[in-house]
Formats: structure tokens, sequence, C-alpha cells
């Protein structure tokens, strides 16, 4: 059985608050996410999805949300981000 497992980075309005989290759905666990449903994200909604990648099984997920929460993993995600807006993040 295969599993169907993503790690996703959701970013506040403001461009001030992100949160890395693992889901079997991104999408659905963004509107979660905006419906003040997660604890440690409701005081900072509204939130976009701004990078997901699936990974496969809840471990592969687990590690690679570990990773994108370290510094090398939150440069890597800065630079995808770049290349999805043509090099410019929004201000």
């Amino acid at each position: 059985m295969s599993e169907n497992w993503h790690v996703y980075v959701i970013e506040n309005m403001d461009g001030k608050f992100r949160y890395t989290g693992m889901s079997q759905n991104p999408e659905d666990r963004l509107k979660s996410h905006n419906m003040g449903k997660v604890r440690p994200t409701k005081h900072f909604r509204p939130f976009n999805l701004i990078y997901s990648e699936w990974v496969g099984s809840r471990r592969e997920a687990r590690e690679r949300e570990c990773y994108l929460k370290s510094a090398a993993g939150r440069r890597f995600v800065e630079k995808q981000i770049k290349k999805q807006t043509g090099g410019s993040l929004p201000e």
C-alpha cells in the first residue's frame, strides 16, 4: 500500500509568520489552519500555501518536515519560492 504524505509550508498574509507541517491533504489542512482549528497558527491567520511536496510515507514526511524546519531547509524553501515567483519575493 502506497502512502500519500506531503510536507507543506504556509505563510500568513503579512509574511511575518511561517509554519511547516505534514499532511495527507495539504489543501484541506490549509483550510483547518485558516478556520483556527490548529492551535499553533490560530492567532496568525489567514494563511497561503507557499510550498508543498509529496514525500510518500509518514516517516519520510516527518524527516522532511524536520529538515525544512532547519536553517538549511528554510534556505531551500526560500530558493523554491524565488523560482516560482521569478526571482523576487513579494514585500
